[in-house]
């Protein structure tokens, strides 16, 4: 199996659990529907180095909730890079659910728990409890993921979300919905650089109330 020499050092010891889910997402993800075969080429690069990287900007030991959380992305890239981290799958779909379920027990994640369940929904915020950090990637237009993100953290906590270039005009667009969710400081940077051709962009907010 062949892999870029930049998930070595991002992966380290645990390079061959990442080499297990790149295989499963380009086969068993792809047939379920989770991935689209033009997808599979890119999947190092596109959807699996981008998202374990985020974990540059967690403190060690951190409680992580990843909502809408799909075939595993960003939550088990970055479960397998930093098994130091308490990771929450979240998500809705049955049969994604299901996958994760057996992806987690395939790869042996100690550290990762999957709920079934949408983060906005009051069962699936008490069995969560109030985390450190909330991740997403692709999941809602940003003052919406503000209002499912944020009632997950702790006060003091924030959402760390994957976005792309047009983040600074969702910003502008939706700060009201942003500071009616609990925001408060929002900032907009990149990870992933000495490893990456196209760093991750991440937008931080901060839950102040």
């Amino acid at each position: 199996m062949t892999y870029p020499p930049a998930a070595a050092d991002i992966f380290g010891e645990n390079l061959d659990r990442a080499i297990a889910y790149h295989q499963s997402l380009a086969t068993d993800g792809t047939v379920r529907g989770f991935i689209g075969p033009r997808e599979i080429p890119r999947l190092w690069e596109r959807h699996i180095l981008n998202c374990a990287v985020i974990g540059e900007v967690m403190d060690r030991g951190a409680r992580v909730a990843d909502i809408g959380s799909g075939a595993g992305l960003p939550g088990i890239p970055l479960a397998i890079a930093r098994p130091d981290l308490d990771i929450t799958l979240i998500e809705p779909l049955l049969k994604r659910s299901v996958y994760l379920g057996e992806v987690v027990d395939q790869l042996q994640l100690d550290n990762v728990t999957v709920i079934r369940g949408r983060a906005e929904d009051k069962a699936v915020r008490k069995q969560t409890g109030p985390v450190d950090v909330v991740t997403s990637r692709a999941v809602a237009p940003l003052g919406k993921l503000a209002g499912w993100s944020l009632p997950l953290s702790r006060v003091g906590g924030r959402m760390i979300a994957m976005k792309g270039s047009s983040v600074t005009e969702e910003i502008e667009r939706d700060r009201t919905l942003i500071r009616r969710a609990g925001g408060g400081r929002i900032e907009v940077f990149t990870v992933g650089e000495q490893h990456l051709a196209e760093p991750t962009t991440l937008i931080s907010i901060e839950r102040t109330n």
